[in-house]
């Protein structure tokens, strides 16, 4: 039978109905939609974070038509500027299709903008497909474009939302028109080779240095793992990720969180202004030389050779109580030589009232294991993404019940999805602004960047020797020392005698496809620390300070904890297996299962920020103040959700 526009409706209707009694809501299906496509799409977690808060809140306004007590965020009001002058009252004609309607509206308004977003802006075909092929099987016509009888007509209302979300992020600062590029900001250092030692010509040591990938990827031909973001980084390596950020209009902060900053060339605004992170040459150099000397120390850890064990169960492994606010304070929070924080863990599980079991493995294949885990690079939905995969996780485990903040009455899936997808994607995307807000402006340096500095300038430990300098590294027996006589790296004839080496990862060019060892740890000259990265991504296309995973991650977890009504995950635990040697990307391994868990939302925030650290992306400044940011986004996120629903 050929279905017209009319027969395509009440067909959806019937098919549509039968969801609220199915575990998986529409809304969640649209969620899980998203989330592929971002593994399929190459823009990066500032774009995607948006991407995922205006199709939460799109799906949001959708179905609060369809409920008594609920208003919309963006449609009939007034957000960033925007006027949203159609304060719609749907006029619900049989209650009896109440859900089938309101399923129709949502999938309407989350089609529209999906399409719009990554048709003209992302991998189009490779995200558009599977996109397509959702609409249909929910026997939905994506032909169906008409907004007119929104009032009456479910299809038009979802349509109208959709098409009103694509107009605001017209003009939400986030400059989609132009494809995010950036306005003013400029790198104020040239870019390096990585694959060369050194920095070369680095001007400004406290700033970020842009990678120069492309020798690399000529010699190879092409990285047969490159995907479209690193394909992005290797062609225009000088490029910076959505630099001015701040500029998008957020969910939940306000003016009274926000300061303009001018660096020369331009103003940047900043929310939640983490204020300046240690800088060298400067009275806080102290700070700066420790947080990227215990980088490179932690760079050791990646070696499951070297026999040592950890406990990495929850009952040692917990998040810890306080985070440090001082940078003075960060030399008793972080254990500099072994790796790891102040912890406390937790003595049983709340739901099963037992002690938590050891769970002892090699620290090298764990840290290598987080490293790879926690990236949320290829082929991942990305930072923000994976929070919202851990909301999908524990809200479909059977013993979690959906009860909004642990209380009050049972919410239908649907309703719980779509409370949970607004809250938690606002604070994604509050998240995203101040972070890199906070990025553009310090626009500080990576750990590649400044413990290669640091090395070529020599020591700064003994004043006597020829070697010594200011910004020079520290040196410590057995792990950082400098290179003499007879040393396998003194060079052919040699030239790097009195050089600083380091005992860490040995990088990149020690990979062999076909080798069944891990890269490992040994001697290396320091003007080649290289990240636990291959070439092909290094380090990632932005500043570093501050982490945007740290702040992802904390918010996300404070965000899941408070909806939850929970600090646990369902049942007390939360688990994955890394298996041996089928999961690491950058080289062989683990050499034998690896089971991660996690009792807490946060205990898995925690191992995120840390991970960082493990693989060399950032120094424990980055990490703390994202933290820190991401607490009070998580607080703000949570007022403000409050105004919308109880």
């Amino acid at each position: 039978m050929q279905l017209t526009g009319k027969n395509l409706f009440f067909t959806g209707l019937i098919f549509l109905s039968g969801f609220q009694v199915k575990a998986q809501s529409v809304a969640q299906k649209w969620m899980k939609l998203e989330l592929e496509m971002i593994t399929k799409d190459g823009q990066g977690p500032t774009i995607h974070a948006r991407n995922l808060f205006h199709v939460s809140a799109a799906m949001y306004d959708a179905w609060s038509y369809f409920q008594k007590e609920s208003k919309p965020f963006l449609m009939g009001n007034t957000i960033g500027g925007f006027e949203s002058n159609d304060s719609i009252k749907f006029q619900l004609q049989d209650i009896t299709k109440k859900d089938s309607l309101t399923n129709i509206a949502i999938s309407y308004a989350a089609y529209r903008i999906l399409w719009f977003r990554f048709n003209n802006y992302g991998s189009k075909g490779r995200t558009i497909e599977p996109l397509n092929d959702l609409f249909e099987s929910l026997n939905l016509d994506p032909r169906l474009t008409y907004t007119s009888n929104y009032t009456t007509d479910p299809i038009a209302l979802g349509n109208k939302i959709g098409e009103t979300y694509n107009t605001f992020g017209y003009q939400d600062g986030s400059r989609e028109i132009d494809q995010h590029e950036s306005f003013f900001y400029n790198p104020v250092n040239s870019p390096m080779d990585p694959g060369k030692s050194g920095v070369q010509e680095l001007s400004h040591v406290n700033h970020w240095q842009p990678l120069n990938l492309m020798p690399y990827i000529e010699k190879m031909g092409g990285d047969p793992i490159l995907d479209d973001w690193n394909f992005l980084i290797a062609t225009n390596q000088a490029d910076f990720l959505t630099p001015e950020w701040g500029e998008v209009t957020p969910f939940s902060l306000t003016k009274k969180d926000l300061q303009i900053k001018s660096d020369g060339a331009g103003e940047f605004k900043v929310y939640l202004d983490p204020e300046e992170p240690p800088y060298l040459r400067s009275p806080t150099s102290e700070y700066y030389k420790w947080g990227f000397l215990l980088v490179a120390l932690w760079s050791e850890h990646l070696d499951p050779s070297d026999s040592v064990y950890i406990d990495i169960s929850p009952a040692t492994a917990g998040s810890s109580a306080h985070l440090p606010k001082e940078y003075s304070e960060y030399k008793q929070y972080f254990h500099i030589q072994n790796g790891g924080t102040q912890t406390q863990g937790h003595k049983k599980n709340p739901y099963t009232g037992k002690p938590y079991p050891a769970n002892v493995v090699l620290r090298g294949d764990y840290t290598r294991v987080i490293s790879e885990y926690w990236v949320d690079g290829i082929n991942t939905p990305g930072p923000p993404g994976h929070w919202f995969n851990h909301l999908i996780d524990a809200s479909n485990k059977p013993e979690f019940d959906h009860k909004w903040k642990g209380k009050g009455p049972k919410l239908s899936n649907l309703e719980w999805d779509i409370k949970a997808y607004f809250t938690l994607g606002g604070a994604m995307h509050d998240a995203a602004i101040c972070a890199w807000g906070a990025k553009g402006y310090y626009d500080y340096v990576r750990p590649i960047t400044a413990i290669r500095f640091m090395a070529q300038k020599g020591q700064c430990s003994d004043s006597t020797l020829s070697n010594f300098h200011r910004e020079g590294l520290p040196l410590m027996e057995g792990k950082i020392e400098i290179v003499k006589k007879r040393d396998p790296l003194s060079g052919a004839n040699g030239e790097n005698i009195g050089k600083i080496k380091i005992k860490c990862w040995k990088g990149p060019d020690y990979l062999d496809e076909n080798s069944s060892e891990a890269v490992g740890v040994d001697w290396i000259l320091g003007e080649n620390w290289w990240p636990y990265q291959r070439y092909s991504f290094a380090t990632p296309p932005f500043a570093g300070y501050v982490s945007g995973h740290s702040t992802f991650s904390i918010a996300g977890a404070d965000i899941l904890t408070s909806i939850t009504g929970s600090a646990y995950f369902p049942g007390g635990l939360h688990q994955f297996t890394a298996k041996k040697n089928d999961f690491l990307l950058f080289e062989k391994g683990p050499s034998t299962d690896i089971t991660l868990q996690w009792a807490t939302y946060r205990d898995a925030a925690n191992e995120t920020c840390l991970s960082r650290i493990w693989g060399g992306i950032h120094p424990p400044c980055d990490d703390i103040k994202g933290r820190i940011i991401g607490e009070k986004v998580a607080i703000k996120v949570l007022d403000k959700v409050d105004t919308f629903f109880k």
